[in-house]
């Protein structure tokens, strides 16, 4: 068994690990003590004489040293910032983020003659770390435990609780999950969860779904990293239900797509700025009981035509795979068109960007260097295209958002019209590289997210 307890300075770490490692009976690791005895003197020595940089140098070789240790690991909250860290911290481990109050750990810290990392007073200097770190430190836990309130035994018990499976459920609410799973055809997953005590769950959520490629990515990845993860579905004809039975079971992250992306929002308790200008989520990461809603869905558009910022671009759609494309193509400072079917729509998203807007009848290619296609046109079964091969000239780009085919309709006609094309898998790799960095803490390579794919 590997035990991992990271978070920010007073909240706990050392007191709560030493307990653990006495109650479950493995060895104690504290990755301070081995930077400590590596370098020979004190960690505030470190950073006076050598600086941050070579502290951080031996702790990850530290972390390194333990990535296939059986016992408790307690680790500094800087150190997960770092997804080498992560990524062997997380071999066959489960690592649990101890938080508290930034005031409590202010005065859980004070007096120590550990240098500041800011030229921030003391206090200020611990809200804007946590603030900075917030994102790395959901990433990088399976759980999350309040350290302010709890004293290190009340805590130990809590992780100990956690690890034997207790979810907190009533009996009542034991029910219903088993219910709701049953009606999702997920009745195998609640079996799962029973005989793997220590198992996350992540899914997608759509409708429908069946066809995603994302639960293949995602377990062949959670098996590379030694995670003790499973990726399914939740294909439900509303997001309500859907978020009702996530809370029900140690579930860690979700992948949105269509039609919920827009409705999943209320049910979210933080929503990121991007997400929130974008007006959809696509990825859901939760930890501590609260749902955190962002949208990689921009970056995967983004990415691949980085090479054409300041084209003049139109894209197809309206609906919330449409607002992640504008919103991409205005940080490329591209000249952005939306057109749809319903040129009220174009006009009400084309606004929020600052974007020109019409009707698809209006699409002009000779006035075109960049098309972006975001409507479920073209997608297995359906056959069309919204444009047609005249609409088309050599020079242009087409990035077809739909990846189920690999080769749609409107990438068969672009292709064969002299077209740069993007396929659609494209836009989900680069999603994918920020949606299980944001969901794990791992940062993985668009290279290894296509070799997973195969």
């Amino acid at each position: 068994m590997k035990i991992v307890l990271t978070g920010f300075r007073g909240t706990g770490k050392t007191s709560v690990g030493r307990i653990l490692a006495e109650r479950v009976g493995l060895p104690f690791f504290d990755t301070d003590a081995r930077v400590e005895r590596r370098a020979g003197m004190p960690i505030p020595e470190i950073f006076r004489r050598h600086g941050e940089a070579r502290f951080r140098a031996l702790e990850r070789e530290a972390i390194a040293s333990l990535r296939d240790a059986e016992g408790v690991i307690s680790t500094g909250g800087g150190a997960v910032l770092d997804p080498a860290n992560v990524a062997d911290l997380r071999w066959h481990g489960t690592v649990f983020l101890l938080s508290a109050a930034p005031d409590v750990i202010q005065e859980r810290i004070a007096g120590s003659d550990r240098p500041g990392l800011t030229d921030l007073p003391p206090a200020e200097e611990v809200q804007a770390l946590l603030a900075r770190r917030k994102e790395a430190y959901l990433g990088a836990a399976d759980a999350c435990i309040d350290t302010g309130t709890r004293t290190p035994g009340e805590a130990v018990d809590l992780i100990l609780r956690q690890i034997g499976g207790d979810a907190g459920l009533s009996p009542d609410d034991r029910q219903e999950r088993n219910v709701l799973l049953q009606r999702f055809g997920l009745a195998d997953l609640g079996d799962m969860i029973e005989q793997d005590p220590g198992l996350r769950v992540c899914a997608i959520a759509g409708n429908p779904c069946a066809h995603s490629r994302s639960p293949l990515l995602y377990n062949r990845l959670f098996a590379h990293f030694g995670m003790r993860y499973h990726y399914t579905r939740f294909e439900w004809p509303d997001a309500e239900t859907i978020i009702r039975l996530a809370n029900f079971l140690p579930l860690k992250g979700l992948s949105v797509t269509i039609p919920f992306k827009a409705d999943v929002l209320r049910h979210i308790d933080e929503v990121d700025g991007h997400a929130a200008a974008i007006g959809a989520v696509n990825t859901v990461v939760r930890c501590g009981g609260r749902m955190y809603g962002h949208n990689t869905d921009w970056l995967g558009v983004r990415a691949p035509l980085a090479h054409r910022r300041g084209a003049r671009a139109v894209v197809l759609g309206a609906g919330g795979a449409a607002a992640a494309a504008a919103y991409a193509l205005v940080s490329l400072d591209m000249d952005v068109t939306v057109l749809a079917r319903t040129p009220d729509a174009a006009r009400r998203l084309a606004e929020r960007f600052g974007c020109r807007w019409g009707g698809l009848e209006e699409f002009r290619g000779s006035d075109t260097d960049v098309v972006v296609h975001a409507t479920p046109v073209g997608m297995e079964p359906d056959t069309r295209s919204l444009l047609a091969p005249r609409d088309l000239r050599a020079g242009m780009t087409i990035f077809d958002l739909v990846y189920t085919p690999p080769e749609t309709p409107l990438i068969r006609a672009a292709k064969e019209a002299g077209c740069e094309t993007i396929p659609g898998t494209e836009m989900f790799v680069h999603q994918a590289v920020e949606q299980f960095r944001l969901i794990t803490g791992i940062a993985v390579s668009p290279a290894l997210v296509r070799e997973m794919l195969l």
